[in-house]
């Protein structure tokens, strides 16, 4: 069997039984509704740890607006599916391209600038956004926002199904992007715009499409996340938000998105098992942060993957020496 084709293989095995093995479980109850609840917010929190990863770990920027382009996703969603009578299949989807759309609106006259600027900027958008939803009352439902009457919670194992499989696509889609030469361009652009462009790389283009991308992954977050929660609130466009998902990023590495995805299931399930402490757990991410930044500034996985078919390579590797070995 040639080596692509067993990876794929394995690469499907692996899928499986990180989506559908959990959504079976679910739904014959054996994993309860809470830890699956739990868990499914870890897939949505996972999926704008990606997007805030792409722009900060993949092209060098510092974007503090991801939560704008979320809350962006989840009205739209709500508004196709709701208003429009859209499927909600098809209401994920045009909400990811209306966000990448706004990405792309925002990224133009603003990539040009660079650090604390750029940040600057974004985090201006994202309140721009909060604000004219708070406004928008007679279609965000303004301050007091509005319901989804469309609940995934209602099927726990379809709405698990739903979100991490969105999520393993996105992680797959995005890993084959890197190691194209888009992908490749877009980490020459991180790693340093000057020899870059000395080299024929548009830095300019390569950051609006790592902007867009990051955009368009936000939305679908967003779009997911309305849903799920059946109650969205223009609160959704916060810069506490943005800096909650940028927090998931520097915890599992600038540049890993394995990281960031990792970081952002232990922290959501860790805030939720120290709901006893009350607003006592707030204090849990900066003391965490302050502790990472100290002891393993890199993050966790800093630029590195998990990689399982790596992983199983290895393995099958060591034992066929092994046997060498013994046959020797």
């Amino acid at each position: 069997m040639k080596k692509d084709s067993r990876n794929f293989i394995l690469l499907g095995i692996i899928v499986v039984f990180i989506v559908f093995v959990p959504a079976l479980l679910i739904k014959f109850s054996i994993i309860d509704a809470y830890t699956a609840q739990i868990l499914t917010l870890g897939g949505i929190n996972a999926i704008l740890a990606i997007s805030v990863n792409i722009v900060c770990g993949l092209t060098g920027q510092l974007s503090l607006g991801q939560a704008g382009f979320m809350a962006i996703g989840s009205y739209s969603c709500i508004f196709f599916t709701s208003s429009l009578g859209c499927p909600l299949a098809l209401s994920i989807c045009i909400a990811g391209l209306i966000t990448a759309f706004f990405g792309f609106l925002i990224g133009f006259p603003t990539l040009k600038l660079t650090g604390d600027y750029l940040a600057i900027v974004t985090l201006g958008f994202g309140e721009i956004i909060r604000v004219v939803f708070v406004n928008l009352k007679s279609i965000t439902g303004g301050a007091n926002g509005m319901r989804f009457t469309t609940k995934l919670t209602v099927f726990p194992d379809l709405a698990f199904l739903t979100i991490i499989g969105t999520l393993v696509a996105i992680i797959i889609l995005l890993q084959n992007f890197m190691r194209s030469t888009y992908g490749r361009a877009i980490m020459a652009v991180r790693e340093d715009e000057i020899a870059a462009n000395s080299n024929g790389v548009g830095v300019f283009k390569y950051k609006m499409t790592g902007f867009v991308i990051a955009s368009f992954v936000a939305g679908i977050g967003g779009a997911l996340y309305a849903p799920f929660i059946a109650f969205v609130k223009p609160d959704l466009a916060s810069f506490n938000r943005s800096i909650d998902y940028l927090i998931f990023v520097v915890l599992g590495g600038m540049g890993s998105i394995t990281g960031s995805v990792s970081a952002a299931f232990i922290l959501t399930y860790l805030q939720e098992f120290l709901r006893f402490l009350s607003d006592y757990r707030l204090l849990i991410y900066p003391l965490i942060l302050i502790l990472v930044m100290l002891f393993r500034p890199q993050g966790l996985l800093g630029t590195k993957e998990i990689s399982f078919v790596g992983l199983w390579e290895k393995i099958t590797q060591k034992s066929v020496k092994k046997e060498k070995a013994d046959a020797n």
